[in-house]
């Protein structure tokens, strides 16, 4: 042990490194930040800057407009207050005027988003797994399938949908926005490829070697480590179905059944009628207190559908 360390102390190569790492060019890596630290891009940088730029715009449009009246919209810059600050006025016009329909309006918004919404990711979730962690035969043609379904725009299939729902009688009901809504191709296909991902078949044998059923092992094992994959899956048919705007137009004539989408539209309209009173104010009103629960609900399961978007994306 003494010859080793006394020999290491003897040799200049040791030294001559420890020189080496101390010089100029070191020292200039270090004062560059290190090889660790990210790059920094200028032209992403501005690119980012944009595109943001570009998505908050409208919706500080939206913010500032919803604070003026029907005349201050016209007196006043898109993106400037008015000298009148009618926000909570708006508000309360927008939910008791012709008899507060606007509250009949978000019902039926919760009611499609409820059914239609909830029940497309907890298909999703069933068929995920199940494609993910069975083998059976005719695998393939179901991922031909799914994937051939993501590519269908759903403006395609309304008028056979609507056909379809005209022959069984269930247009111009709250079905026949649920049902469709149920079916979500690209739910579906990103819970197959988290269920991929997130669950190790070893710990679904080993439950079912220690006698639990496949109902326990679903909801005890699988169901807790799909949690970041079923929010991702919720949010995006939760904004599709409370977005939806083409499939009420075409299934949907009584206004007791609108949307929020279909219901503020019929205001905006109302303005090109034949002694029609132009509400813009509220219709600008009204589309702001449609977005806060989607905004909410992004930033409140942010972390969750981060992780469930980056599943997959790399493996170890």
């Amino acid at each position: 042990m003494t010859a080793t360390i006394s020999t290491a102390a003897s040799d200049p190569a040791p030294r001559e490194a420890r020189r080496a790492g101390s010089g100029p060019r070191l020292r200039a890596a270090r004062r560059r930040g290190g090889a660790g630290r990210p790059r920094r891009s200028v032209l992403l940088t501005v690119l980012t800057g944009l595109v943001l730029l570009y998505s908050l715009a409208p919706l500080l449009w939206l913010a500032i407009s919803a604070t003026k009246t029907q005349a201050g919209l016209a007196r006043s810059t898109g993106l400037w207050f008015d000298s009148d600050f009618a926000l909570w006025d708006n508000i309360t016009q927008t939910f008791t005027y012709d008899d507060g329909v606007f509250t009949r309006w978000l019902l039926n918004t919760l009611l499609y988003v409820v059914l239609g919404a909830g029940g497309a990711t907890f298909l999703a979730v069933l068929g995920g797994y199940a494609l993910a962690k069975f083998d059976f035969p005719g695998r393939r043609a179901v991922f031909a399938v799914v994937i051939g379904a993501v590519a269908v725009p759903g403006t395609a299939l309304a008028v056979p949908t609507f056909l379809m729902f005209s022959t069984m009688g269930l247009t111009n009901t709250p079905w026949a926005v649920i049902i469709p809504s149920l079916i979500s191709p690209f739910g579906l296909y990103l819970m197959w490829v988290f269920a991929g991902e997130a669950i190790p078949t070893e710990l679904l044998e080993a439950a079912r070697m220690d006698g639990a059923s496949e109902i326990r092992v679903f909801f005890q094992v699988a169901l807790p480590l799909l949690a970041p994959g079923i929010v991702t899956v919720s949010l995006f048919t939760m904004v599709a179905t409370w977005n939806n705007y083409f499939l009420p137009l075409i299934m949907i004539k009584d206004p007791d059944w609108y949307p929020l989408t279909l219901g503020l539209n019929s205001w905006n309209a109302q303005a090109a009628t034949a002694g029609g009173q132009p509400v813009f104010n509220l219709v600008i009103t009204g589309s702001l207190l449609t977005i806060v629960p989607l905004i909410a609900a992004f930033l409140m399961l942010q972390k969750y559908w981060q992780s469930g978007l980056a599943a997959g994306s790399v493996k170890e």
